[in-house]
């Protein structure tokens, strides 16, 4: 039997999490997990983050359709970092891309875009 880790949230009560694809290793996005998203992704099996702008509670994918089903999570070595392993629906980035790493620091695109966000995001 083990036991759960103690996840460290911080003074601002969230801390990083990284969808990665479980089967490409492809890092999706990275966003912000409060207890609460982790418990309802924990409990659903669906990922869960917090925004910071809306401060609020979200489901990926409850607007776009473009969800995560999360496999495992991870958390790092100081428990204040976690990994989801996910199988993503879609496009994980609300850009259209698959990823939301999906250009360069040169402004280079290096990934694909798999929907149009004016037609999900209307």
């Amino acid at each position: 039997m083990t036991d759960d880790v103690a996840v460290d949230f911080g003074e601002d009560g969230l801390v990083p999490a990284v969808a990665q694809d479980a089967d490409s290793g492809e890092v999706l996005m990275l966003a912000y997990v409060s207890p609460e998203a982790l418990e309802r992704t924990r409990e659903t099996g669906r990922a869960h983050y917090y925004s910071r702008s809306r401060e609020e509670l979200w489901e990926k994918g409850a607007t776009s359709g473009h969800t995560q089903d999360v496999r495992e999570i991870r958390v790092d070595c100081d428990a204040d970092t976690l990994l989801y392993l996910v199988d993503q629906t879609g496009g994980a980035c609300h850009t259209g891309h698959r990823s939301c790493f999906y250009r360069t620091v040169d402004g280079e695109t290096v990934g694909e875009r798999v929907f149009d966000p004016d037609a999900v995001y209307e």
